[in-house]
């Protein structure tokens, strides 16, 4: 009952806005409607019984009737209005039942265009077959419409039907939904797209661009809606293929670890093409290597490197995420894979054939739903890296060749950045096996200190740089402790860090004062940086501190090239940095290098580091060192190892991971016991060298290493007359014992001792040469005041330094 009377209505109102009048042959009005009247103001009383030609404002065909003319059975017309004014009319004239009588009929022309032109639009709409239109009433059922069965054999729209009877249930609610409110608002729908699936086979999925109008009557009241709908299913996948090819472009290659990559791969085809995914990967890719070449089936050595799954967790049934891929038999698919080719398996069928020989193997492989799978391979640089591929188990749609296609592009891209990984993978394992071997061991154990370093990769592990530590055994039972930081990252300065360590160990060697040791390092560098190419130049350098502690003294001198500052912390408990003044960087030349001595009792610990350890990328050097000495002062106590007070400092500055590498060396000083010492000095006198026999024979019977008296007096004796020979007094005898048996000889000159081979004919020259035949190693150091000349004799078999004791 609403449609009908929404319909006449529609009539009515289409009635009232067509002036009509009843003529006779004389051309006199008989009868004027209310629409006549309302068009030019004139009531009928004022028109009835007038000619009609009284009405024109121009001479026209009307008139003619006078003449005798018959009246035209259409055309078009200018009426005079009341207010004077003129009124452009489309008439049509019509015989009556009444003999001789005329009904005209008349609108606005401008009325009467638009309705030509609309109906001509909607015979043109309904005509075509590319936009599917649709007029609906009030409830939404339909009036007129083009849609008619397609080549799929779906239903046809009938008059009186509604969306469900050409898409499925839920796909017609939703488009009812929105034509509802269309209705509702009147605010146009523009180019929405739809879903629609038909109700005989809701496997096909198609997109519709909808837009929607509504439809009003005269008086602006709302009488149904026009609908226009195109194809937009080939739009729909162009522009999802466009956004999954950018999303994949932007998400894939943020990594430099192989298997994050590829989880990268299959996080962006899941769900966006698929509903499950998985990445092979060849061993030697995800251990940078380069894979071997195979063709065909057997032992791929692949492993499940990546999975991904859109329904929940990873199936169970299937092989799972590290696992390794096994035996695979040859078949044509596999071929193609290895020749670089992406294909589909579209059914479920045809995937389960290819393991009709090897049955235990789908369930590995072929999810529980899964009806249609595509596959491509992973190959860059003409490497066969592995294979990816994915599932369809909850959408309905197999996967086309459209899809294999974009998934061989998305692999291909994919491949690239799986490979630099790879290539990254192992240049850093190279360079991290470099720094491992040009490092030194993480912890010693000497009679001066106990030490643990510690070395934290920049990035978390993802950078290898010339930050280095160095523990180096002197003689006399001193411990040179080193730090350095080179300026850049990778194999170039792990490769400058290497030769600086050396020439570091080797000067050490040369038993140098610090502040000299740095000026030759100093001089190293300047020389490696004009070895260098013109633009390395610039960036070529490091900063350096090296200490020496003697446990005997007790003391500590160290020296800073441009190195951030060591942190004490006592036994107890008190902490502080250095005041120590820098030098320049290594590399800058042409500025001194100042030491600093310090007392130390045992216990005591000094951390040495590299800058990125008090920087964190906060550009605060100030608080950062405040920082480590808080954490130094809560960690250190004396019965905690320093490996793990290092560990704990290490684990707070990896999170975030720090920009530039870190080197940590602490060493906990020890003491040499007074009692295990003895000295004594002497004039210029040969006939002293008996004393200086006499004496050590005695300290020796007092340690009870009368084993070693023949040896010791021999050494002395030659050292004692070779100063009074050669350089005159006073002459200083000291003897150390603790693992080894320890005697120096120090004297005022400068001269370096030479060892040669005496002829057989020479009364002298042997006295070295003997020393070097009775000890395990001899040398010589240098101070301000002459020199000592120094040599080690391992203690006999069963005697410590606990029995010495």
């Amino acid at each position: 009952m609403n449609a009908f009377t929404d319909h006449t209505d529609a009539g009515f109102s289409l009635l009232n806005t067509i002036a009509a009048a009843v003529l006779d042959a004389q051309g006199t009005v008989l009868w004027w409607s209310r629409a006549a009247a309302e068009l030019l103001d004139r009531p009928a009383a004022e028109v009835c019984g007038h000619p009609v030609g009284h009405l024109l404002a121009e001479e026209s065909a009307c008139r003619s009737k006078a003449a005798g003319n018959a009246m035209p059975t259409a055309g078009r017309a200018l009426l005079r209005h009341r207010s004077g004014g003129k009124v452009e009319v489309a008439f049509r004239t019509l015989p009556m039942e009444v003999p001789s009588h005329l009904l005209v009929l008349a609108a606005p022309t401008r009325r009467v265009t638009d309705w030509e032109q609309g109906a001509a639009l909607l015979r043109a709409l309904l005509a075509q077959d590319r936009i599917g239109i649709g007029i609906y009433d009030a409830d939404l059922r339909s009036v007129r419409t083009n849609i008619t069965p397609d080549r799929d054999d779906d239903p046809a729209l009938s008059p009186g039907g509604r969306p469900a009877q050409v898409t499925s249930a839920p796909d017609a609610e939703t488009a009812e939904t929105v034509l509802r409110q269309v209705l509702a608002t009147g605010v146009p729908l523009v180019e929405q797209e739809q879903p629609m699936r038909s109700p005989r086979a809701r496997e096909r999925q198609r997109c519709v661009s909808l837009s929607a109008v509504r439809l009003e009557d005269t008086q602006g009241h709302p009488v149904g809606v026009a609908a226009l709908s195109t194809d937009a299913t080939e739009r729909q996948r162009v522009r999802r293929h466009l956004e999954l090819s950018h999303q994949a472009s932007v998400s894939i290659g943020r990594s430099l670890d192989v298997q994050r990559t590829a989880q990268d791969l299959v996080d962006v085809l899941v769900p966006a093409l698929g509903d499950l995914a998985w990445v092979n990967l060849a061993e030697a890719v995800l251990n940078g290597d380069e894979p071997p070449k195979f063709r065909g089936g057997g032992e791929l050595h692949l492993r499940r490197a990546a999975v991904a799954s859109a329904t929940g967790p990873w199936p169970a049934a299937m092989l799972q995420p590290g696992a390794t891929v096994p035996h695979i038999m040859d078949w044509p698919g596999l071929r193609t894979l290895q020749s670089g080719e992406a294909f589909i398996l579209p059914d479920r069928a045809s995937a389960i054939a290819t393991y009709e020989n090897t049955p235990d193997l789908i369930p590995l492989f072929i999810p529980e739903r899964g009806h249609s799978v595509a596959l491509a391979p992973l190959a860059a640089r003409g490497l066969m890296l592995g294979t990816v591929a994915v599932w369809r188990t909850e959408r309905t749609e197999p996967f086309a060749d459209e899809d294999a296609d974009l998934l061989a592009e998305i692999a291909s891209r994919a491949a690239l950045s799986v490979d630099t990984a790879r290539r990254y993978t192992r240049e850093h394992r190279a360079a991290v096996a470099l720094q491992q071997r040009l490092l030194p061991r993480a912890g010693t154990d000497t009679p001066a200190a106990e030490t643990a370093g510690l070395y934290l990769p920049a990035g978390g592990g993802a950078d290898i740089s010339g930050d280095w530590f160095d523990v180096i055994p002197l003689p006399s039972l001193r411990t040179a402790l080193v730090v350095g930081d080179v300026v850049g990252h990778g194999l170039p300065a792990t490769a400058t860090m290497g030769r600086l360590r050396t020439a570091v160990q080797t000067l050490a060697d040369l038993e140098l004062e610090p502040e000299e040791l740095l000026t030759h390092l100093d001089d190293l560098v300047q020389r490696l940086a004009g070895e260098s190419a013109p633009e390395h130049q610039d960036a070529f350098g490091a900063t350096c501190l090296y200490a020496v502690y003697d446990p005997i003294a007790r003391h500590c001198t160290l020296a800073s090239a441009g190195h951030p500052p060591p942190v004490l912390v006592r036994p107890d408990g008190t902490v502080r940095s250095l005041d120590i003044s820098p030098g320049p960087p290594l590399g800058v030349g042409g500025m001194p290098f100042e030491t600093i001595t310090l007392d130390l009792v045992p216990d005591s610990v000094l951390a040495l580091y590299t800058n990125a350890l008090i920087d964190r990328g906060r550009h605060d050097l100030d608080g950062g060192l405040r920082l480590l000495t808080d954490r130094l002062a809560a960690l250190c106590r004396p019965a905690r190892p320093l490996a793990e007070v290092g560990r704990r400092l290490l684990a707070d500055a990896a999170d975030p991971p720090p920009r530039d590498d870190i080197a940590l060396l602490l060493a906990r000083t020890r003491a040499i016991p007074p009692e295990h010492t003895a000295s004594w000095e002497f004039p210029a006198n040969p006939t002293i060298v008996a004393d200086a026999r006499g004496a050590t024979v005695r300290q020796l019977a007092a340690w009870g290493l009368d084993d070693l008296t023949f040896t010791t007096e021999l050494i002395v004796s030659e050292l004692v007359t070779n100063a009074i020979r050669y350089a005159g007094g006073p002459v200083g005898l000291r003897l150390i014992r603790d693992q080894v048996l320890i005697c120096e000889v120090t004297d005022p000159s400068n001269t370096q001792p030479r060892l040669r081979r005496a002829r057989w004919t020479d009364e002298g020259g042997r006295g070295l040469f003997l020393v070097a035949q009775l000890t395990t190693r001899w040398g010589s150091r240098y101070s301000q005041s002459g020199k000592t000349i120094w040599a080690e004799q391992p203690l006999p078999a069963g005697s410590t330094t606990a029995q010495l004791t």
